[in-house]
C-alpha cells in the first residue's frame, strides 16, 4: 500500500479499502468474495477482481515508466510462478520489512481521503 501510495504521482489512481470493510463488502458479491484470498485483491475501473501477482501487474501498469516494464516482464511468467513468487515475499514481508506495527501506521492527513471503509 505504501509503495502505491508513493508512486502514484496524481495521487488519483487508486483507492484503498479493507477486505473486511463496508465498501468491498458493497462492490463485490458474496460469492466472488468467499473465493477471494487473504491477501492483494484489486477492483479494476471495469469491474473485474484481480489477485495477488495479476492485481500486483495491474498496479505496475498502471504506474506507469519503468514500473510498465517491470510489469510486461513479469505478466510474460507463468501465473503459478508469479504466485508461487507473491505467497513466498509474502510470508517473509514482516522479516524483511518490519514488524506489523511499523507496516500499517495511521494513515497520514494527506492519504486519509483515498481510503474507503
Amino acid at each position: 500500500m505504501k509503495f502505491v501510495l508513493n508512486r502514484d504521482r496524481g495521487g488519483n489512481g487508486f483507492r484503498f479499502a479493507p477486505l473486511q470493510g463496508a465498501t468491498f463488502a458493497t462492490l463485490v458479491p458474496p460469492e466472488h468474495r468467499a473465493a477471494m484470498p487473504d491477501s492483494l485483491v484489486l477492483r479494476t475501473a471495469e469491474g473485474r477482481l484481480l489477485a495477488r501477482s495479476d492485481a500486483m501487474i495491474h498496479i505496475l501498469r498502471r504506474l506507469g515508466g519503468g514500473w510498465k516494464f517491470l510489469a510486461a516482464i513479469l505478466a510474460l511468467t507463468p501465473r503459478a510462478i508469479r504466485n508461487a513468487g507473491y505467497d513466498f515475499i509474502a510470508r517473509v514481508r514482516y522479516r524483511v520489512f518490519g514488524t506489523r506495527q511499523d507496516l500499517c501506521p495511521v494513515v497520514p492527513a494527506k492519504w486519509r481521503a483515498r481510503f474507503d471503509p
